[in-house]
């Protein structure tokens, strides 16, 4: 904890000290079961899991000729009851000749009205080729004098309370003449102009995605670019009061991990538990020439695209998925979140499976089952004449969960301070699984009326439901209290919990 609490995380989000008695204020936050933070130890077959997301249809398409071969760089997000994508489009030339691109980048626009069906509106804004009948947002080229990009940019609306009108979405679009990233401004997300005449964050490479929003739960502007450390790829985080004045960038670190190629980061808060950042980096890796690499798909294509560069041919792409209470320090799985895949064409190559910034909710796959996540991917990137976007799914607060099977586990929370009157599960077990949970004082000594042979089990697959003793499920006795939580699981799958 000192560790975190050295490199900037609120005190508000960190237990008060470290004696037994000290507990961890959760308020009544939704936590999810990403991290260790709240966990003191897994008992019995308990085991952190990553989960991973299904793969659903196609969702958009990128046929017209300013859009292409090369479109990435997704920046979703719900306004209201509209959901809103900007991207990149970048028509790639030959494969033999990579720096050949028929037109400068263009940043593009779709919308949706529940996130699944996807239309790209003709929106008269911008003109390609003699006509103003496209979705194109911004192009590359001079924004009210100052020169930006428009091909490594993530757009988003400012939830900063106070943010001005005039400027209600924001942006860092990188100026690879001024060296370094610009602040753009926008009443509307479609009507754009510079907030700063010069770079306002200088370090970094910049030849990714470079994205920034409003951090509710510390009150702040955080940006994360990329940069290289060493001839690695990595990312640099920094904060601001304004979105104009920057401290010095930092790199994240991830304790306990090896250092890896990460393209893409995709970071922001979740949107049910803001005070965690949630990121689906890019891993890129060079496997190499060899029988396996030879055997995945579209082999002529990749020979053709290494002639221009070997590690456009040979080099693969997928997600990863990580998670941080204060913005720098990471908690990285090793393991893909998101996995190339079944072998089948535009798949298994440089450019595919990189995640769209960020997750959003939307309705059930399953008729009448509770919401789940939509997250969106890349396929066929530089392989034909067009992109494909693939949509995913996976239950709320699915990314992570404590598992335990049939034999049985458990997992001891550290102790806690709640506010609330009921325990709030997501969780599930099969027919013949469950979920007990007592709630011990901070010694470990069960409260009486909260032991688990007091607690009926829990069994289903829910998003919420509460926790029922034999006194009922009010707990509001204990709030403000430092207890902990024991769940022993049978076939089961906690993903988060809360007080409410």
């Amino acid at each position: 904890m000192a560790t975190l609490l050295s490199q900037g995380m609120s005190a508000s989000l960190m237990a008060p000290g470290a004696g037994r008695e000290a507990a961890i204020p959760i308020g009544s936050r939704l936590e999810l079961m990403v991290d260790d933070f709240l966990i003191e130890r897994l008992e019995g077959g308990a085991r952190q899991v990553l989960h991973h997301p299904i793969p659903r249809e196609v969702v958009l398409v990128h046929d017209a000729p300013w859009e292409g071969s090369g479109c990435n760089y997704y920046s979703v997000f719900c306004d209201g009851d509209l959901y809103r994508m900007y991207y990149h489009g970048w028509q790639l030339g030959s494969p033999k000749g990579a720096a050949d691109t028929p037109h400068p980048l263009v940043t593009c626009y779709a919308e949706s009205r529940d996130g699944i069906h996807w239309e790209k509106p003709s929106l008269g804004l911008v003109e390609y080729e003699g006509s103003r009948a496209n979705n194109i947002v911004l192009a590359t080229g001079e924004l009210d004098g100052v020169p930006i990009c428009a091909g490594h940019i993530a757009l988003c609306k400012d939830e900063n309370p106070d943010a001005a009108p005039e400027a209600r979405y924001k942006a860092l679009a990188v100026s690879w003449e001024l060296k370094g990233l610009i602040a753009l401004g926008s009443p509307d997300g479609f009507h754009w102009r510079p907030l700063s005449k010069e770079p306002v964050i200088t370090k970094g490479a910049f030849d990714s995605q470079n994205l920034a929003f409003w951090d509710s739960a510390r009150g702040e502007y955080r940006a994360y670019v990329r940069f290289f450390d060493g001839g690695c790829r990595g990312i640099l985080t920094a904060t601001s009061p304004d979105f104009l004045h920057w401290t010095e960038p930092l790199p994240l670190e991830y304790p306990g991990t090896p250092k890896e190629q990460l393209y893409t980061n995709q970071v922001k808060p979740y949107h049910r538990a803001p005070h965690l950042l949630l990121g689906f980096p890019t891993r890129y890796v060079e496997r190499g020439w060899s029988p396996s690499m030879e055997a995945l798909p579209e082999l002529e294509h990749r020979r053709l695209r290494s002639r221009a560069c070997d590690r456009y041919g040979m080099a693969l792409t997928e997600g990863l998925f990580m998670s941080s209470r204060d913005g720098r320090t990471f908690r990285r799985w090793g393991e893909a979140f998101l996995r190339p895949g079944p072998e089948r064409p535009d798949t298994w190559n440089y450019g595919h499976q990189y995640i769209a910034w960020h997750p959003v909710e939307t309705a059930a796959s399953l008729p009448g089952a509770a919401n789940e996540l939509s997250l969106y991917a890349t396929e066929s990137y530089w392989t034909g004449t067009y992109t494909l976007l693939r949509r995913y799914t996976l239950r709320l607060d699915g990314f992570v969960s404590v598992n335990a099977p049939l034999s049985g586990g458990a997992v001891l929370t550290k102790p806690i301070r709640f506010e609330g009157s009921r325990l709030w599960l997501n969780f599930s077990t099969s027919a013949a699984g469950a979920v007990r949970v007592e709630i011990q004082d901070a010694s470990g000594a069960p409260i009486p009326g909260f032991a688990l042979a007091d607690c009926h089990e829990t069994f289903g697959d829910s998003i919420e439901r509460p926790v029922v003793w034999k006194r009922g499920s009010d707990v509001s006795a204990l709030a403000g209290r430092a207890v902990r939580l024991r769940f022993e699981l049978s076939d089961a799958d906690l993903y988060a919990f809360r007080f409410r």
